[in-house]
C-alpha cells in the first residue's frame, strides 16, 4: 500500500502527457515563450510608469514648495485617511526619491512578473493595510509618504509566497531577494528619526498578507492532489 503512494507521488499521467505534448507540439512551447514574452513587455511597461508616476510627481511637488507633501498618512485624522491614497507616490525630495528607485524598479518588477493581475493585487493590498496600519499607529501631528511602503510589502511578499504556495522556483527567487534586500528589513523597527517605521513595519506585513491570500489557489490544489494521493493508495 505504500509503494502505490509513492508511485502516485512520482508516475503522474497527467504531467508526463504534457511533457510529451510540449516536446511533440512546438506550438505549445512556441505560446508558452510568447506569453512569457509578453508577460516581460507588461510588467517592465508598468512599473517604468509607475516610476515615471513617481518622478512626476516629486517634479511638480518641487515647483509648488513641496506642498503635496502634507498630503500623506496623518495618522488619526480624517484627511490622513485620504492620505492612505497618495502618500506612496509622495517625496520628501529627490534623495528620499532617488533612495527608493532602484528598489521600486527591482522588486515592483519581480512582483509583476508574478503574474499581472496577482502582482497588481499584491500592491494593491499592501498598499491599503501599509497605510491604515500607519494611519492608525503613528505619531500624531507627523505626515507618512513615500514609496518604501511598498518596496517592504513587495520584498515579504517576494520572500514568503513560495514558502506559502510550496512552490520551489519561487522560494529561490524568495532567498536571492531576501539575500539582496533583507537586510533593509530592519527599517521597521522604532528609533530611526525621519524614518516612519510604521509603514515599513506594515508595508511589510501586507506583503505577507498578499503573499498568504494569492497563493490560496496553490494550496488548495496541493490538498486537493494530497487527498487524491490518499484515497488511491488505499
Amino acid at each position: 500500500m505504500s509503494g502505490g503512494a509513492g508511485m502516485g507521488a512520482s508516475f503522474d499521467p497527467d504531467r508526463i502527457g504534457r511533457l510529451r505534448g510540449q516536446l511533440t507540439n512546438p506550438e505549445t512551447s512556441t505560446r508558452g515563450s510568447a506569453a512569457l514574452k509578453l508577460l516581460w513587455q507588461r510588467a517592465i511597461a508598468i512599473i517604468l510608469a509607475f516610476t515615471a508616476l513617481l518622478y512626476g510627481v516629486e517634479g511638480v511637488d518641487s515647483v509648488t514648495g513641496h506642498n503635496l507633501d502634507y498630503e500623506g498618512v496623518r495618522p488619526r485624522t480624517d484627511e490622513g485617511l485620504v492620505g492612505i491614497l497618495f502618500a506612496p507616490v509622495l517625496h520628501a525630495n529627490w534623495e528620499h526619491l532617488f533612495g527608493n528607485t532602484v528598489p521600486v524598479l527591482v522588486l515592483g518588477l519581480l512582483t509583476l512578473l508574478s503574474g499581472i493581475g496577482r502582482g497588481l493585487a499584491a500592491t494593491a493590498i499592501i498598499w491599503v493595510i501599509g497605510g491604515f496600519g500607519t494611519w492608525l499607529t503613528g505619531d500624531v501631528n507627523s505626515v507618512h509618504i513615500g514609496a518604501s511602503v511598498l518596496v517592504f510589502g513587495w520584498l515579504t511578499y517576494l520572500i514568503s509566497r513560495g514558502f506559502f504556495a510550496r512552490n520551489a522556483t519561487q522560494i529561490v527567487i524568495g532567498l536571492v531577494v531576501g539575500l539582496l534586500y533583507g537586510s533593509i528589513l530592519v527599517g521597521v523597527l522604532p528609533g530611526q528619526d525621519g524614518i516612519s517605521w510604521q509603514g515599513h513595519l506594515f508595508g511589510a506585513m501586507g506583503g505577507l498578507v498578499a503573499g498568504w491570500v494569492l497563493s490560496g489557489d496553490a494550496r488548495r490544489h496541493r490538498r486537493g492532489a494530497n487527498a487524491g494521493r490518499l484515497a488511491s493508495s488505499g
